[in-house]
């Protein structure tokens, strides 16, 4: 795998588990609550991470690159040993799986349960709820595009990349109606917490003058070791924990 095609492929991925987070609480809302309201919450959340964007975009470009690297790359070790945890900690039964359609009818269950008090119009509710959902989902979005892209010259192609995970998870969520829960997000976060902490050593490392062997020739390995001590790690952990109990997994 070329550095570029990894840049690629870790942010289709993250930006896909967190479109399918967005569009759960979406969906939820516009099946009980209406799609005009929620889909002006959409378009307000969208506007204000395109604000964001501009804003935050220009900015990197006057950090030097040394710099840039280290504290990219010391945020993203940051972010994807979170991830990374939690995929971990998933898969070997110490935290609930993440289940989209619990979490859908809990949304929904919630949407029903509160009063419509509208304002010109708008569910003022459904509103918010979507436009919370957006934004702070595409908030990680955007973090992972910026950085990503900033640090290897490339955001165009980061930018493509979580374009077509949005894309492919709206159209997916369009078509279905409904919570994508066949999504296999919990092993997606998985991989993409193996991703982003890779990067992250890769980057921070050499903002701190490390020289890889191979130079970009070593970020595959760097993959393949964090992979393998994240399984690893995880059969540990099975063989020593029970199971959590099904009613859980409706977990975050």
């Amino acid at each position: 795998m070329t550095a570029t095609s990894a840049l690629f492929l870790s942010v289709f991925l993250a930006s896909t588990v967190e479109a399918v987070e967005a569009l759960t609480v979406v969906l939820a809302v516009g099946v009980t609550r209406g799609w005009r309201s929620g889909g002006l919450g959409v378009l307000a959340g969208l506007a204000a991470l395109a604000v964001l964007v501009v804003g935050l975009g220009p900015a990197l470009t006057v950090v030097p690159l040394q710099v840039l690297r280290l504290l990219v790359g010391a945020l993203l070790l940051i972010f994807g040993l979170q991830w990374l945890r939690k995929a971990v900690l998933r898969a070997s039964g110490r935290k609930a799986l993440h289940d989209e359609a619990a979490l859908f009818a809990a949304h929904a269950a919630a949407a029903r349960s509160q009063a419509i008090a509208t304002s010109d119009g708008v569910d003022a509710y459904a509103f918010t709820l979507c436009f919370k959902a957006v934004l702070l989902e595409g908030l990680e979005v955007v973090f992972i595009v910026l950085t990503f892209g900033a640090n290897a010259g490339r955001i165009g192609l980061a930018a493509l990349g979580a374009a077509a995970a949005v894309l492919v998870v709206t159209v997916a969520g369009l078509l279905v109606r409904g919570p994508l829960s066949r999504v296999p997000e919990n092993q997606l976060k998985f991989v993409v917490g193996v991703l982003l902490t890779s990067f992250g050593m890769f980057w921070s490392g050499e903002g701190a003058g490390v020289l890889w062997p191979g130079a970009d020739a070593a970020l595959p390995v760097l993959v393949a070791f964090t992979a393998c001590l994240a399984v690893g790690y995880t059969l540990l952990l099975r063989a020593r924990t029970p199971r959590v109990d099904a009613s859980a997994r409706a977990g975050s």
